[in-house]
Formats: structure tokens, sequence, C-alpha cells
């Protein structure tokens, strides 16, 4: 009984330090001004703003992610 509740103890602890992190890339993402755009993002906008949240707390260390996206284009 006492090894479940550790476990369960450990999975919130996780999970809580899961959620910690991406605000804190938010919050880098917001300060960069990634959640203003154009009324049509590209897909290096969403990228890069996608990765610098998931790159968290790394931002405040030196990290700023950039990503180049090269969509195919029909042909015509």
């Amino acid at each position: 009984m006492a090894a479940v509740r550790r476990r369960s103890a450990v999975g919130r602890l996780v999970a809580v330090l899961v959620v910690v992190w991406l605000i804190i890339g938010m919050i880098a993402a917001g300060q960069r001004h990634y959640f203003r755009g154009s009324k049509k993002p590209t897909c290096a906008h969403v990228s890069t703003t996608v990765i610098t949240v998931i790159a968290g707390p790394l931002n405040y260390l030196g990290a700023n992610p950039k990503v180049n996206c090269k969509v195919p284009e029909p042909s015509t």
C-alpha cells in the first residue's frame, strides 16, 4: 500500500513539474511576442513558438530555438 502512495506522489510531482516547465516556456514565448502574429501564421512561426514553449526554462539559460520550414508548393 505504501508503494502505491509513493508512486502516486511521484506521479503528481512529475505532473506539477511538467506544468510549471510549460508555463515558464509560455512566459518566454510571450516575452518574445510569439503569440502576436499575422492572421495567417507560417509553419516557421508556429514551430518556433511550440519549440520555445517546450524548451521552457532553457530559454532563460540562453536557448533561442528557431525553426525554418519549407512546405512544398502544389504544382500548377
